[in-house]
């Protein structure tokens, strides 16, 4: 049997959703992917993320833990259909010919399904997995695209940074507490005189929403 060379990278799994339903072993099916998803979505929005295991999840159903193992082998498989679960909550209308405006509402229609779910911007930003719901998300992305003259790459990166951007503006946005105490000591810095460029940044700081702006400005400058 061979060996991989030295220093190969690890090959990456097979995804979720291209292995089988349900293992062919045990009793007959019981439950579905979809439900144990399910299960494990309402788990990590009321206890955060931390707390979904395939114990918890099976508990939340009122079954055992090994009986979910014919459906999803790893927690980490559970957390991609998690995931790609809530990408379901888009709301994608066809493209209406302003690519800007309509790149800008994908990103707060995601602030909004990260704010539902404030577990998932760790999970976008730490597990870049694409799934059926998310292929679609991105097909969408590509067709309000679809008449710019950008290279498919720049669409792509365009794309990536659009979904960073949101997942940590959402991240900060839920660490409010960790946020006020930061801006309470640059507000103590600023007084103190030595920091002229913070305490003018401090005084002209914009109110509102700034993310819409930001979404333009960084879109406009990827994709021109």
């Amino acid at each position: 049997m061979g060996t991989e060379p030295e220093g190969t990278p690890p090959r990456a799994p097979v995804p979720i959703w291209l292995r089988p339903a349900r293992s062919g072993a045990g009793r007959p099916a019981s439950r579905s992917r979809a439900e144990i998803t399910e299960a494990a979505v309402r788990l990590a929005d009321r206890d955060g993320l931390a707390e979904v295991s395939m114990r918890r999840v099976a508990a939340e159903l009122g079954t055992g833990a090994g009986s979910l193992y014919r459906y999803v082998e790893t927690r980490d498989d559970l957390l991609d259909l998690m995931a790609d679960h809530v990408c379901a909550e888009y709301e994608l209308a066809p493209p209406s010919g302003d690519w800007l405006a309509d790149l800008v509402d994908v990103g707060l229609q995601a602030r909004g399904i990260h704010r539902r779910h404030p577990w998932l911007p760790e999970l976008v930003l730490t597990r870049a997995v694409v799934g059926p719901n998310g292929a679609d998300v991105t097909e969408h992305v590509l067709a309000v695209l679809a008449d710019h003259p950008a290279a498919d790459g720049d669409k792509m990166l365009a794309w990536a940074m659009l979904t960073a951007v949101v997942a940590s503006a959402a991240r900060a946005e839920a660490a409010r507490v960790d946020t006020e105490r930061s801006a309470r000591y640059l507000a103590h810095v600023a007084a103190q005189g030595r920091h002229p460029h913070l305490a003018a940044l401090r005084a002209g700081a914009a109110e509102g929403d700034p993310l819409p702006t930001a979404l333009r400005r960084i879109l406009s400058g990827l994709l021109g």
